[in-house]
């Protein structure tokens, strides 16, 4: 192998290393292409994006301001969470209607101006689809509830009190964790594996399912790119309601995913919906295990695009994680779809804290390297990746002390099952400084004005005390920053198809402090170096081929020596290779 010594300066903006990565000027001989598998995704989390009329809530008319900043990220889809009017009992998640606008949000108006303003810009736009459950204050309850002869009753998952008390099932919200919940209107009781406000939807009714169809179409004949299918894999249930054994909810994914009619009614969607427009199918969660997933996602199944997957999201814990599971998980996953079936690849979410505070190091010395090296991760892997609002600057948790600052039901419900069983309340705090769902939703950092530019008034959640060095404004500025790494990394992987379509091939997996992996497409080779550690780590390169262009580089240097390089604490490179 040729070894030299690589030295690459910071010079222009939106650059790691001296000059530019070369356009591809031909197409990939990547089999199947398919814009969904090619786009990068943005998630924008609507009450936290920009507020424009000083109720401290984003807006949609936040984000059509916003809109020529989304495009100067490169980015090609944003996906939305849901905007539909609600209670809000969970931001959102509990729609009382599926055709209107959260009047918080703006109005049907606002939407289609916003519509059109992404379209105009090449932007396509993917809605969050929540049918797994309604709210309680959705006209089919309202009717549901009224009487057992009611047309809407079979639209819920009712028991009936004369039978007993219903098997236990688990509630992912509730603060007692009870699923069921009783109602003296009919003396029955309710399913709703979320909040109690949260009454699940009952599928095995073609009634329920062509409401859901017809809503899809609905927003589809405005124009919407694709859907992501929120809590989609629980929808199925056995109506008889078995009893499941004693501690299931431990494990409740086993009993609660992929149940009973499922593929059915994912194959019913995708001929009533899916084939009838050109858009992207996307369903939160991937089952139990590869089958499932490659169920719902292999083509000759006709049901979705691509899978969702937890386990990568879920390896980091409040006591950390090690980077040997990291690889193994990722790896296994590209491992079992790189021959059929499509991932999604992310690490951050709405439900999830902040990408840098769980999987780097949010410390002001190291969480600018780590951000980067997050970033480059996600968008250098196979699959299709989705990138959430502020990571792309590198925003961190926010580190809420007492239980009153919180706003999420899951963290303030959690609060109280523990306090109600007696638990350890102080470790739960502890452990929601670091995984809460609201350190993920705290609003968006613009400039270093008052309320970092987000709103004229009081925010729904506080702005991160970091927002006068960590927000839009500076890091457009700087051409080091963690922004315009994003934005580099972003070019760099629409102008190389192998970063999208080729082959993955992990390099050294014992190596206990770098991630390195080869990806290659045709006569097209890039190798990606990661140092996950806060130490400068060392990498033999013996069975590498020969090093090219620095492509992506955190840092102003690369340290080579002999055959090996030596990589600055979360230092990410990405070579190409000869």
């Amino acid at each position: 192998m040729q070894i030299r010594t690589l030295f690459c300066f910071l010079a222009l903006a939106f650059a790691g290393c001296t000059g530019q990565p070369a356009p591809a000027d031909k197409p990939s001989p990547a089999p199947d292409r398919e814009w969904w598998k090619e786009i990068i995704v943005y998630q924008i989390y609507p009450r936290s994006f920009k507020d424009t009329d000083g109720d401290g809530v984003g807006d949609l008319k936040g984000i059509i301001e916003k809109l020529d900043y989304v495009k100067s990220l490169g980015v090609d889809a944003v996906w939305l969470n849901p905007i539909y009017s609600s209670p809000n009992d969970d931001n959102g998640y509990d729609v009382s209607d599926y055709r209107n606008i959260m009047q918080d949000f703006g109005t049907m108006d606002d939407f289609d101006e916003m519509l059109k303003g992404m379209h105009q810009r090449g932007i396509k736009l993917i809605m969050d689809v929540v049918v797994n459950h309604s709210s309680d204050e959705h006209e089919w309850f309202r009717q549901s509830r009224s009487s057992r002869d009611n047309p809407y009753r079979d639209y819920y998952h009712w028991w009936p009190a004369e039978k007993g008390k219903p098997p236990y099932r688990y509630s992912l919200f509730d603060p007692k964790g009870d699923a069921w919940k009783y109602d003296s209107m009919t003396n029955a009781y309710y399913l709703h594996y979320f909040s109690q406000k949260q009454p699940d939807l009952n599928w095995e009714n073609p009634k329920v399912r062509q409401e859901v169809y017809d809503i899809m179409k609905f927003w589809a004949d405005k124009g919407v790119d694709g859907f992501r299918l929120d809590a989609f894999q629980f929808v199925a249930k056995d109506t008889i309601f078995p009893s499941f054994p004693e501690g299931f909810e431990k494990n409740f994914v086993e009993y609660y995913a992929m149940q009973g009619n499922l593929h059915e009614y994912l194959r019913e969607m995708n001929r009533e919906v899916f084939s009838h427009y050109d858009v992207m199918s996307v369903a939160e969660g991937a089952g139990r295990n590869f089958e499932d997933a490659h169920r719902l996602v292999d083509e000759d199944r006709h049901e979705l695009n691509m899978a969702y997957a937890f386990e990568g999201v879920d390896i980091a814990k409040p006591g950390g994680y090690t980077l040997a599971h990291f690889k193994e998980v990722f790896t296994r996953w590209d491992s079992a779809f790189a021959n059929n079936g499509w991932l999604s690849i992310f690490l951050a979410n709405h439900d999830q804290a902040r990408l840098v505070s769980r999987f780097g190091n949010d410390s002001p010395a190291f969480r600018i390297p780590s951000a980067k090296l997050l970033n480059t991760f996600i968008l250098s892997m196979r699959g299709t990746p989705y990138c959430y609002y502020g990571d792309e600057l590198g925003m961190t948790n926010i580190g809420f002390e007492k239980i009153e600052q919180y706003r999420d039901i899951s963290a303030i419900n959690g609060y109280k099952k523990v306090k109600n069983e007696g638990g350890d309340v102080e470790q739960y705090l502890k452990d929601l400084r670091f995984g809460s769902r609201d350190n993920g939703r705290t609003p968006m950092q613009w400039d270093s004005s008052e309320q970092a530019g987000f709103t004229s008034g009081p925010p729904w959640l506080p702005v991160n005390a970091n927002y006068r060095q960590v927000n839009v404004e500076a890091e457009n500025k700087d051409p080091a920053s963690v922004l315009n790494h994003f934005r580099k990394m972003v070019q760099l992987r629409k102008q190389h198809p192998a970063l999208v379509y080729g082959k993955y091939q992990l390099l050294q997996p014992e190596h206990p402090t770098v991630y390195a992996y080869t990806r290659s497409l045709g006569d097209e080779e890039l190798l990606v170096l990661l140092n996950f550690s806060d130490k400068k780590s060392g990498l033999a390169l013996a069975d590498v081929a020969t090093i090219g262009e620095v492509l992506i580089n955190n840092y102003g240097t690369v340290e080579m020596d002999k055959d090996a390089v030596r990589l600055e604490p979360y230092q990410a490179l990405v070579f190409s290779l000869k």
